[in-house]
């Protein structure tokens, strides 16, 4: 086995200033798919007195010509590297001209200037930019853009790019030019060029201001009349950030190009956002409830972008999370106000709780700002973005959604047009509410995931109630995390009827319900006065920190949170509480083979979400759901895959056993009576039915398999039709391969359809899944270079069934990074996300760790290997 190459890191500590600044940018493109002519057009001035050297970012460029000030420079004057272009002895002021060739047609790692359906189109964030011209590749870098395009009118009658269009004309031989100006400086990563044959959908939105935006959306004619949600959700964005954060558009125009070929889900480029087709495209017959959502969600956060993320920026990449945790807070704001707030929260929570703590528990683990790393599209993570989130969220707690908004105006003002750090905005936050957050930014610091333990004492013949909580810090990987967090722990107490008590905080004189716990120390006590009742607490509520929460609380009390905490998120985490422990105990009982029975509290339990009348039915088929398996390995010494999904599949059956005629009544109660709608009533009644059928289908019986059938046929919405086909991929029913079969013929002429009929095969526990998902990469529909199919099937496979990934003797293992090694050369991020499915491979038995070393050490032997998987297997083996 070679060596590994040594992989040269980046520190946070070593950040220093541009030597140089780029003011305006004129930038001239010639497109065509072979070769493209790029002519860029620089104004420079020195930013450091003891540089006299330029050095320019550059990668796969083929540099034509470079000139200062008209002047072409000799080829002595410049050193030309694979990766950078170095021009000595610059003045203090001048213009730089560079010319240079690109290929968009080879560019399949999809990152600057590259080809999708046979459209042009950019992804510059993080270091794109810098495979499109020789540049500052950097985002405290902030510039003035002109960019002028030219193609033929036929194959590429729609060029655009950020800004305003200030220029369009004919030339001859039928090619047309268009200009673009963006008045806003802006970092090279939100450079955008979009061209091709795409048409598109317009409307307008008049700002508070009274700017009047145009906006549209472009994508093929095949999908144009999938875009018709996306353009609601656009406006209802634009109009939620004037009232929520004060904040208007700046533009004449609002851009949305959605395409097929994409790393990530969307690109928040200024005034021209790119993105992914399935955060965009919709119709009840071809997306689910949870893709209407998403798109709402994704739509909503690259737009909030343009004021968290563009016009105030990050200085560093390490300061990723200053742009991506507040905006996907201010899009989780927004998703709440326009749905179930409390399904959303509970969505966000199961989240960070399922995936980001692992991640966080695992070798790649790291801070929200991290403090160095050797390939930054490695970190655009759940930590980044979702745990960034949980932290602007606290942040939101603890000063109050006044003072909070006061806070976020400051920090706009003060730094609007400049690229800025987390301790900026801490600091507004620190300047409006008149307190010290010093220990509050421990958040940014501290890779950890705190673990926080409560014990109480009452008092009845005095009312007292005192709650001691504790917070403990493990060490994670480089980081010894010693210094106690600043906990906001939202807490309320019930009576045993679960009727809310009106309690006084001391040393506080006025009382409430509920009361905000702020823990500072590693033990604090707190104690409740005017408790007339032995109480049962509610703590953590709302999920209002990112911790672990270990209680020793008894089952009759957590039964009375499940039934009556008028906290959602707290009422479905009891629930989650309790099904955890049933399902941990029979898979006890699978390690004995000792025969299972269900506990008769949780089933009462249980029951009793079945039966009752809730005003929000998202809420109550959340509250049904079971952990998912990758929640509950947490709670397993050894993470045994076949055994912890036996068991839960056991508590399931057990389920549907002992309630299957209240699932059939509320099933068919629930059954759709007209077209399907996209409000929140009929989405809700669809997650309730859909619940109830999952439930059925584990029975496996020919009776409960005809409803899944009945269900698929008579569908008129993705939901419906979807959820059912899922239930029969993982039946053994003997019309399963005939249902898949007609989806399949039915949809095939729509990729994102084709998504969901990949995935529901991927994630199938019936024997045989593995040499069936091999089969599909053979599929005409499947693509490897294409990033929605590969995430589809291979990474659903990988991610999502740990019974067939982590099956005996790991064939698993040797498939996907059969996969990793064909897809890396081309697209090394795509290739990288794959490589995460081992990260955790030490907490499996002894065998499996040996055979994932293994094909972890395969990998990394490879020559030629990317840094992006190089990086991520030299953390995980070490």
């Amino acid at each position: 086995m070679s060596e590994p190459a040594t992989i040269e890191r980046v520190y946070l500590q070593d950040y220093r200033p541009p030597d140089f600044l780029i003011t305006s940018v004129n930038l001239d493109f010639e497109l065509a798919p072979d070769t493209t002519l790029v002519r860029s057009v620089l104004s420079v001035s020195r930013n450091s007195s003891d540089i006299q050297a330029l050095r320019l970012d550059g990668e796969d460029l083929e540099l034509l010509a470079v000139r200062i000030n008209g002047q072409a420079l000799a080829q002595e004057s410049y050193t030309l590297a694979e990766h950078s272009l170095t021009i000595h002895d610059v003045p203090d002021r001048f213009q730089l001209e560079i010319e240079n060739r690109i290929k968009p047609c080879s560019n399949t790692k999809l990152e600057g200037l590259y080809l999708s359906g046979g459209n042009f189109c950019t992804q510059c964030e993080p270091e794109g930019f810098r495979r499109i011209t020789y540049f500052l590749d950097r985002p405290d870098v902030l510039s003035d853009y002109t960019v002028t395009i030219r193609a033929p009118h036929q194959s590429c009658p729609v060029l655009l790019s950020n800004g305003n269009s200030i220029s369009c004309k004919m030339l001859p031989g039928g090619m047309h030019q268009v200009t673009w100006h963006d008045p806003h400086p802006k970092p090279c990563y939100l450079f955008a060029l979009v061209g091709g044959d795409l048409q598109h959908i317009e409307d307008h939105y008049t700002t508070a201001g009274g700017r009047k935006v145009c906006l549209r959306i472009y994508a093929v004619k095949r999908d144009l009349g999938q875009c018709g949600h996306a353009m609601d959700a656009l406006k209802q964005s634009m109009h939620w950030d004037e009232v929520r954060y004060g904040r208007e558009y700046d533009l004449d125009c609002f851009n949305i190009v959605a395409v097929e070929d994409f790393n990530m889900g969307a690109m928040e480029n200024k005034g021209l956002n790119v993105f992914n087709t399935r955060y965009v495209l919709a119709l009840p017959e071809t997306a689910t409830d949870q893709d209407y959502q998403a798109i709402t969600g994704v739509i909503g956060h690259e737009y909030f972008h343009n004021w968290s993320g563009n016009r105030v920026t990050c200085r560093d990449w390490f300061q990723l999370s200053l742009k991506e945790g507040f905006t996907v807070f201010r899009d989780q704001q927004f998703s709440a106000e326009l749905g179930s707030a409390g399904v959303k929260r509970i969505e966000d929570a199961n989240l960070v709780r399922t995936h980001q703590f692992r991640e966080a528990a695992g070798p790649m683990a790291h801070p929200v700002r991290p403090d160095s790393y050797a390939e930054i599209n490695n970190f655009y993570t759940l930590t980044v973005y979702l745990k960034g989130a949980e932290v602007v969220r606290m942040l939101d707690s603890l000063l109050g959604p006044d003072l909070f908004r006061r806070g976020c105006d400051l920090y706009f003002e003060r730094h609007d047009g400049q690229a800025v750090t987390t301790d900026d905005f801490v600091t507004a936050m620190e300047d409006v509410a008149e307190i010290d957050l010093t220990q509050f930014r421990l958040w940014y610091d501290q890779a950890c995931t705190p673990k926080l333990t409560a014990r109480s004492t009452y008092e009845a013949q005095r009312g007292r109630y005192t709650l001691t909580l504790n917070q403990h810090r493990e060490s994670t990987p480089g980081v010894d995390s010693t210094s106690p967090f600043h906990i906001p722990v939202a807490a309320a107490l019930f009576d045993r009827a679960g009727e809310p008590l009106t309690t006084r905080l001391e040393p506080l004189a006025t009382s409430a319900h509920e009361h905000m716990l702020n823990l500072t120390k590693n033990e604090q006590e707190f104690v409740f006065e005017g408790v007339q009742k032995a109480p049962v607490v509610s703590l953590l509520r709302r999920f209002s920190a990112p911790v672990e929460l270990e209680i020793d609380q008894p089952d009759d009390d957590v039964l009375v949170l499940m039934g009556h905490d008028n906290d959602p998120f707290n009422r479905w985490d009891a629930g989650q509480r309790l099904a955890s422990k049933e399902i941990l105990r029979a898979f006890s009982h699978c390690e004995s083979d000792e025969p299972f029975s269900l506990d008769d509290g949780f089933a009462c339990g249980f029951h009793n979400i079945l039966q009752a009348q809730l005003d929000d039915a998202s809420f109550q088929a959340f509250a049904l759901r079971l952990p998912e398996e990758a929640y509950l390995s947490k709670f397993t010494e050894v993470i045994e895959p076949d055994q912890l999904h036996q068991a839960r599949k056991a508590v399931k059956q057990a389920l549907a056993s002992r309630f299957r005629a209240d699932f059939e009544r509320l099933y068919h109660l629930l059954n759709p009576t007209g077209p399907a709608g996209i409000n929140n009533a009929d989405t809700g009644r669809r997650a309730l039915r859909n619940a109830c059928l999952s439930y059925l289908m584990t029975l496996e019986e020919p009776q409960t398999a005809g409803l899944a059938l009945e269900q698929l046929a008579s569908a008129d919405n993705m939901t419906d039709a979807v959820a059912a086909l899922a239930e029969l991929a993982r039946s053994p029913h003997p019309e399963r391969s005939e249902a898949l079969e007609q989806f399949y013929r039915r949809w095939e002429s729509y990729p994102l359809v084709m998504d969901k009929w990949f995935r529901v095969q991927a994630v199938s526990d019936l024997p045989g899944t593995l040499e069936h998902v091999q089969k599909l990469t053979e599929h005409e529909k499947f693509q490897l270079g294409n990033p929605n199919k590969v995430h589809a099937l291979l990474g659903a496979f990988s991610h999502a069934n740990p019974l067939h990934f982590h099956a005996t003797d790991g064939p698993g293992y040797t498939f996907i990074s059969d996969q990793i090694l064909k897809i890396d050369p081309a697209n090394p991020q795509v290739a990288a996300r794959l490589v995460s499915a081992f990260n955790l491979w030490r907490r499996y038995n002894t065998e499996r760790q040996r055979l994932m070393r293994s094909e972890l050490e395969r990998i990394q032997s490879t020559v030629g290997l990317s840094r992006d998987v190089s990086e991520i297997i030299e953390r995980v083996l070490t």
